[in-house]
């Protein structure tokens, strides 16, 4: 068995380094199952230093030019060569304990994701991460900074909709948690040891922002996430 972990990543010179080692640490739970494994970084057309630094930590470095979350994912994969295929944002900072999670549910699921955690004091940022972790563990919809597949699912069900410019985690998890029931495996959302994310989103952008997005996406059934002007919250770069 062989697990290979994507990571896209957009001017990430900042926080790539730290995500990047605690990903390897976090791989060693593939080691002690047996299985071999990959990095493998997409430099989602940066004008950093991303790529120097993931060459650095030793990754396999791919090139997406066209800057959309799903595009990137979508390009790591392509490269991809493991059994299983492991996405985590350039911000984020998995456990060997949690790679040790998804070894363990492998055998029985399509995919799944993980709860997350931020190192916040803002209340209505950790009441909003509580409630996001709640609905994601009862309605078994993954957070885009974690997901995980079967490489055969993926390709089945035809990756991330490069359509869609945010939300894209939820719809493939809808479409995968599909394949998923044909096949008469799961899709599931590990909780015991939450993935550590930035919390960069929240203190960069004000609440009025966030709140104006989720009601405009609302009143436009989901048409939004189809606009890229209108995902700023993505793609305006600021870091």
């Amino acid at each position: 068995m062989k697990a290979s972990v994507v990571v896209p990543a957009f001017n990430e010179e900042r926080l790539l380094a730290g995500s990047l080692a605690a990903i390897r640490e976090a791989m060693r739970a593939f080691d002690e199952a047996g299985w071999a494994s990959e990095l493998i970084v997409c430099d989602n057309n940066s004008s950093d230093r991303t790529a120097e630094i993931a060459r650095a930590a030793g990754a396999t470095v791919v090139f997406e030019p066209v800057n959309q979350i799903a595009r990137a994912r979508n390009a790591g994969a392509a490269r991809a060569s493991g059994d299983w295929l492991v996405f985590v944002d350039a911000d984020s900072y998995p456990t060997r304990e949690l790679f040790s999670e998804v070894v363990a549910v492998a055998d029985r699921n399509a995919g799944g994701g993980a709860t997350l955690s931020f190192q916040t004091e803002d209340r209505a940022v950790r009441l909003a991460l509580g409630a996001w972790n709640a609905l994601s563990r009862a309605v078994k919809w993954a957070a885009g900074s974690f997901i995980f597949c079967r490489a055969d699912a993926f390709r089945a069900i035809g990756g991330f909709d490069q359509a869609l410019y945010a939300g894209e985690e939820i719809d493939f998890s809808r479409r995968l948690k599909r394949l998923g029931r044909q096949r008469r495996l799961g899709f599931v959302i590990l909780h015991q040891h939450p993935l550590r994310t930035s919390d960069r989103k929240a203190r960069l952008y004000t609440k009025r922002e966030h709140f104006a997005f989720m009601l405009k996406t609302l009143l436009q059934a989901g048409r939004t996430l189809r606009d890229r002007d209108a995902c700023h919250v993505w793609y305006d770069g600021r870091r």
